[in-house]
């Protein structure tokens, strides 16, 4: 997508089309970040240091005191301490009735913003705190605020079986391609939309020049990462970028007035694979052709 939201590019392959919804996988994480930013706004977040205990109160009846220190920012950035899943069990977590209760009260793995860990669970505990702080589910408040705001009816987001909607992308958000682009358009123009302020200035710009961030081995190599974003330097320019298992990716370029969003089918077997292939010998020749 070009600065005045013109879409320069467009293509999809093996029977799929725009009419298609995409499983966005962590994209989701992304999409949680824009909303997070809009209930801080509204008031309804103080900030994004706040505490975890004051939407959780059962967490200061711990025996572990530190849990009540964890902090929004601190499970935006992965790193909570908070229990996280077995990638190689996943079905264990699926079979959870109380997901984010199980997360909550489990022993921490680490002290609360000491140590980068992927982790899907506690991410979906950003989904529960949104309804818990707003009254709305996380569907509600979004078509509220921002999809409804920019025209995005077509919409498919599972939910835990604590019956809250996905907050990570094991059950995913699902949009439109360009839906998804769309959203990333915020990032690149302070969060207005066709003349919208949909989301305050003021967080795109923490998501863009985030104050605390983590070395990720996702991604692009040397890449860093924060409040549900990444973000790494291509050839001088900075980018910061979503990324979704099996190769989800949306793409902010400033210096290029530019945004790229991908989805791609989501193999286990290759998925790694395929975003390395997309990262390391598509993503070059995209950001070449861009002006």
């Amino acid at each position: 997508a070009s600065p005045n939201n013109k879409v320069i590019f467009s293509q999809y392959y093996n029977g799929k089309s725009a009419t298609d919804l995409y499983n966005n996988q962590s994209l989701t994480k992304s999409v949680m970040s824009l909303l997070i930013g809009i209930a801080i706004d509204k008031g309804y977040i103080s900030s994004v240091d706040e505490k975890l205990v004051k939407s959780f109160p059962e967490s200061a009846k711990d025996t572990d005191k530190r849990k009540q220190q964890i902090t929004i920012r601190q499970v935006m950035n992965q790193a909570s301490g908070l229990w996280h899943e077995d990638l190689t069990r996943m079905d264990k977590y699926f079979a959870l009735s109380d997901p984010y209760e199980y997360v909550l009260q489990q022993p921490l793995v680490s002290d609360p913003g000491k140590v980068f860990h992927y982790n899907n669970a506690a991410t979906h505990i950003l989904s529960v705190l949104l309804t818990k702080a707003t009254g709305q589910t996380t569907l509600q408040f979004a078509n509220k605020y921002l999809f409804g705001r920019m025209g995005i009816k077509d919409v498919e987001w599972g939910k835990m079986k604590d019956g809250y909607y996905d907050g990570c992308g094991l059950l995913s958000v699902q949009l439109h391609t360009t839906d998804m682009n769309k959203l990333s358009t915020l990032l690149l123009h302070k969060g207005n939309y066709k003349g919208k302020n949909v989301v305050p200035a003021k967080w795109i710009g923490q998501l863009l020049h985030p104050a605390v961030f983590y070395n990720t081995p996702w991604g692009f190599e040397g890449s860093t990462y924060a409040l549900c974003f990444y973000h790494f330097s291509y050839k001088g320019d900075p980018i910061t970028y979503g990324l979704g298992w099996g190769g989800q990716f949306t793409f902010v370029i400033p210096s290029k007035k530019a945004v790229v969003t991908v989805n791609e089918s989501i193999d286990d077997a290759t998925a790694i694979m395929a975003s390395i292939v997309f990262l390391n010998r598509i993503f070059p020749l995209i950001y070449n052709g861009l002006n």
